[in-house]
Parts: C-alpha cells; sequence; structure tokens
C-alpha cells in the first residue's frame, strides 16, 4: 500500500489541477493521497468529483505558521472544513497573501525587477497566490534560471532582499483549531534547514505536549541522518512519522509517491481523524 501524505494543486502553488493531481497519483500507483494545499480547501471538491477508482483521497490544508520568529508549515488532515472558527482563520490567512504578493513585487520593482502583479495573479490562476508564483515570474523574465533560485537572500528567501511577511497561524493555536475541527496535525518537513531557520527540538516537545499528532520524516528536504534524527525524536516524543513527496506539479522536482507513509501511521491517522473520513475513489472524469 503507497501512501504520499503531502500534496499541492493549483488551488495554491502546485502546476496541477486537482484533478489531474489525483489522475496522476492513481498513474503514480499511489494507492492514498492526501490533498494539502496551502491555507485552504479550494481544491478538494474537483479533487473528490474525478477521484479514479482504487485511489483513496485524504482532505487536507498546509497551515503557515510561525514560532518565536521562526515560520513552520503543519498538515492539517480530516478535519471538518465547515467548522466556522477554523474556517474563519483560513480564510484571514489565506486572504493575506494576496496583498503580500503585492508587496514582493513592488520590492522587486525597486530592484530594478520588472516583474508585474497582472503576470503573477495570471500565473497564480485564482489559486492561493505565494512566493512560487512570484518566482515563476522571476524564471519568465530570465532573472533566475529555475524557481527553486528565486529563494535565496538575493531575493525571495526568508528576510531576503524582496521578502515580504505575512500572516500566520500560531502553531499552538492551529493546533487547538484543528482539533475542535476533528482533525490530526503533523509538522511538515521540519528540519529542511536549506529553507531557513528551523524550530529546535524542544519546541516540537512542546508542540507535542499542546496535542500535535505526527512529525513529517521522510521528505526531499531531509537527507538520511535527519530523518534518522527525526524518527528518534518521533519515538521519544510520542509522534506518528511520516513520509510524504510534497508534490508541486513540475514547479519542483520531487515526484508523487517519491516519500510515503506506513500503512499502519496512516492507519492511526485514520482513527484519530473525527472531522472528515479518507474518499475513496469510485471511477471520477
Amino acid at each position: 500500500m503507497r501512501i504520499d501524505l503531502h500534496t499541492h494543486s493549483t488551488a495554491s502553488d502546485g502546476t496541477d489541477t486537482p484533478a489531474e493531481l489525483v489522475r496522476n497519483a492513481a498513474a503514480a500507483g499511489l494507492d492514498v493521497v492526501a490533498l494539502t494545499d496551502h491555507d485552504g480547501v479550494g481544491g478538494h471538491a474537483e479533487a473528490v468529483a474525478a477521484l479514479p477508482a482504487g485511489l483513496t483521497l485524504v482532505t487536507g490544508a498546509e497551515l503557515s505558521c510561525r514560532l518565536d520568529g521562526v515560520p513552520l508549515h503543519m498538515l492539517a488532515y480530516l478535519f471538518d472544513a465547515a467548522e466556522p472558527e477554523f474556517a474563519r482563520a483560513r480564510d484571514f490567512v489565506r486572504d493575506d497573501r494576496e496583498p503580500r504578493a503585492r508587496e514582493m513585487v513592488a520590492k522587486l520593482n525597486a530592484l530594478g525587477v520588472p516583474v508585474t502583479w497582472e503576470r503573477v495573479a495570471a500565473i497564480a490562476a485564482g489559486g492561493a497566490v505565494g512566493r512560487p508564483h512570484v518566482a515563476a515570474a522571476m524564471v519568465e523574465l530570465g532573472v533566475v534560471r529555475t524557481v527553486s533560485e528565486a529563494f535565496t537572500p538575493e531575493w525571495l528567501a526568508n528576510d531576503g532582499r524582496a521578502y515580504a511577511e505575512k500572516h500566520e497561524f500560531d502553531p499552538f493555536e492551529a493546533i487547538r483549531l484543528v482539533k475542535a475541527a476533528g482533525g490530526v496535525t503533523v509538522l511538515a518537513h521540519p528540519l529542511a534547514f536549506k529553507r531557513g531557520q528551523c524550530v529546535s527540538d524542544s519546541a516540537i516537545a512542546e508542540l507535542a505536549s499542546a496535542g500535535l499528532d505526527g512529525v513529517e520524516v521522510d521528505h526531499m528536504d531531509h537527507d538520511a541522518p535527519t530523518r534518522a534524527r527525526l524518527r528518534g525524536l518521533a519515538a521519544e516524543l510520542g509522534l506518528l512519522p511520516t513520509g510524504s513527496s510534497d508534490y508541486h506539479g513540475s514547479r519542483k522536482t520531487c515526484v508523487l509517491g517519491e516519500f510515503t507513509t506506513d500503512p499502519e501511521i496512516y492507519g492511526e491517522i485514520t482513527r484519530r481523524a473525527t472531522g472528515a473520513f479518507p474518499v475513496p475513489g469510485a471511477g471520477g472524469c
């Protein structure tokens, strides 16, 4: 059984539509895939409608958080998307993405890069606009060769010259909101140091005490020693260790199913969730 619990579609910063994503997941030989777009659930309905027979969809979201100035992402699974308090909080974070992207465009313009908001918005195509869309516009102009090259201190990395702050969840509040909506929380790629500063082991322990369910261990941004360290920390703290691709379509080099979650861990996630259930495919179009 092959289970990938972290993917993105055009509802945020992926390049596959939700329908394309589930079809591609089935073609990649996955049995279970989670759709975890940034701070929103706008792709869920399309993914469910297109879900091929033999593939199960886990609905979720990746929440933008910050703890003591350090950015972190939290995967939320199988929550009740209609629960009003959590829905309002997601909308607030998601709606802040446009003014933030506009600010990054303005900073790039001041640095002599002729990126336009209109082009960034067109690349986002109605999804939750973010740095990858700004980076894609920079690639089109030949400022950088790849989206990844835009995520440097020179440009869009945290505290980079064209970086702009955004509203983010407090992770302890995020855990509370997800739990109240019947969901399960997993800290995403917590030791991806090449992305910038990461939270400490003691901070992860505090989050575990507050109800965090798991930690993403097997991920493209964790080398083998880091994965071993995280697996040990998860065992020490009683956290569920997961594995995922963090698939973004053609925007990143990772592929569906590059890393996967143990079926027993997946079973425990589904047992803990009370807000929603995995959706089995019935042969979508």
